[in-house]
């Protein structure tokens, strides 16, 4: 069984349209396969403000699938250290034998996640979206910008950050980046108002995004909800937007933005992301439509950039021994 690095794994996957069009499939295939994907655990460890997650999923046909293991210690960034880590064991479908370790420190879960931001942003932002907003200023909130950039044109980038010098880093580096101006806003309800996409990535439980601050035209992307006790956007914001989208219905009323939400309420006004990049329904409309995806993240995207990276770097060595 190979161990592979952090390092070996950024040499072969990087966030790039390749991989937005695998994540996009794993959309796909949760929908129209038989994916066996058992719901998250989770083991919280309130004393350090952290939390661990187990996900998975087995896709018929495919010959291997990842369990992954990820942490979230929000309060690692005292210590100079990312709040997200872990690791994806790629395993035999056939034999249920360990292939690979792939010891990424959280690095495929992260540019997965973004990914998964630009599916959404593909499908239901408006085809114009220059003013892009970001509320919270961590790994997921550079990520999942730069996702966005892949499938729309960013002109302007508002930003709320909590901290101040934080706040300013993030300025200084995604202006460098991404070559557009970073506006750094006093308010979350700043850059929705000023905003045509907005993505919010934090840890709140307490609402970040309120529903009087929507407007016509927006679309909002929420990936920080992931628990129980998380909670992005004001309850009634799903309830205002005129098409609400998630990654799987199950996950997001227990831990994303549908917590609370009866079950005529999601069977009716709720899509999954898999309806509509398979087809069966349509994403946004018309340019006035305000458009809401939660994503809590799903163990078949796991086990589709498992796959891929896997694949990658045998690919290259391959390549090295030819």
């Amino acid at each position: 069984m190979e161990v592979v690095s952090k390092k070996q794994l950024e040499e072969v996957v990087t966030l790039n349209h390749l991989l937005i069009n695998i994540i996009e499939q794993a959309f796909t295939d949760l929908l129209v396969k038989e994916v066996q994907m058992p719901p998250i655990m989770r083991v919280d460890v309130p004393d350090y403000n952290g939390e661990v997650d187990i996900k998975s999923a087995y896709v018929p046909g495919y010959d291997s699938f990842a369990i992954k293991i990820s942490s979230g210690f929000f309060n690692n960034y005292k210590l100079g250290l990312p709040s997200a880590n872990g690791l994806m064991l790629l395993i035999s479908s056939k034999t249920g034998v360990p292939k690979a370790v792939l010891a990424d420190n959280g690095y495929l879960t992260d540019i997965r996640t973004a990914a998964a931001g630009a599916v959404a942003a593909k499908y239901l932002a408006k085809t114009k979206s220059p003013n892009v907003g970001v509320i919270g200023t961590g790994a997921q909130a550079r990520l999942q910008v730069k996702a966005v950039s892949l499938v729309r044109k960013i002109e302007k980038l508002f930003v709320y950050g909590r901290t101040k010098e934080k706040a300013e880093k993030y300025k200084q580096e995604m202006e460098k980046e991404l070559q557009v101006p970073v506006q750094l806003m006093e308010h979350p309800k700043e850059v929705v108002q000023s905003s045509d996409t907005v993505i919010t990535t934090t840890p709140a439980t307490d609402p970040v995004i309120r529903a009087e601050w929507l407007h016509p035209g927006l679309h909002i992307t929420a990936m920080g909800s992931d628990a129980e006790h998380k909670r992005e956007l004001d309850e009634h914001v799903v309830e205002a937007a005129d098409l609400v989208v998630c990654d799987k219905k199950e996950q997001s009323t227990r831990l994303g933005e549908l917590k609370g939400k009866s079950e005529k309420f999601v069977g009716n006004n709720v899509l999954e992301l898999g309806q509509i990049t398979s087809g069966a329904a349509v994403g946004r409309e018309t340019p006035e439509q305000i458009t809401v995806c939660d994503l809590t993240g799903t163990g078949i995207q796991d086990t589709a950039i498992a796959r891929f990276a896997y694949e990658r770097l045998i690919n290259k060595c391959k390549g090295r021994n030819t």
